[in-house]
């Protein structure tokens, strides 16, 4: 039986989804945001991120690719995501009843190395 280091590459779809995750949290705190909730689910979807950036709640979606032969990872967020993602919001907003002067989504998008951070990237 072979072992791995702790610092081999993500292999499994969720491996690589929770990396991303990681990176896309600490690129985050790193600008300001506080983090007040990660990978926020229900039966009709999920939230990756929710934070604080001053008093606006933040929505994250975080998208990743390992580079950008087939497009951007910001290239992933279709009007249909978009859409469920707001969708999620509305539960969470109803569920956790957490305090805010406004919300806002925002996406990080993984492509490579690179990490791109797009706020206020749709409204509703």
């Amino acid at each position: 039986m072979e072992i791995l280091p702790t610092s081999a590459s993500p292999t499994t779809t969720i491996e690589v989804g929770a990396n991303a995750e990681d990176r896309a949290t600490a690129y985050l705190i790193d600008r300001g945001y506080t983090i007040v909730e990660r990978n926020f689910e229900i039966k009709a979807g999920e939230l990756d991120i929710i934070a604080r950036d001053g008093a606006i709640l933040v929505f994250v979606e975080v998208r990743s690719r390992a580079n950008a032969d087939h497009g951007h990872a910001v290239e992933m967020i279709t009007p249909a995501k978009q859409r469920q993602v707001a969708r999620i919001a509305g539960f969470y907003l109803q569920l956790r009843r957490p305090a805010y002067d406004e919300i806002r989504f925002d996406v990080v998008a993984i492509t490579g190395d690179e990490i791109l951070l797009v706020q206020d990237a749709w409204r509703l």
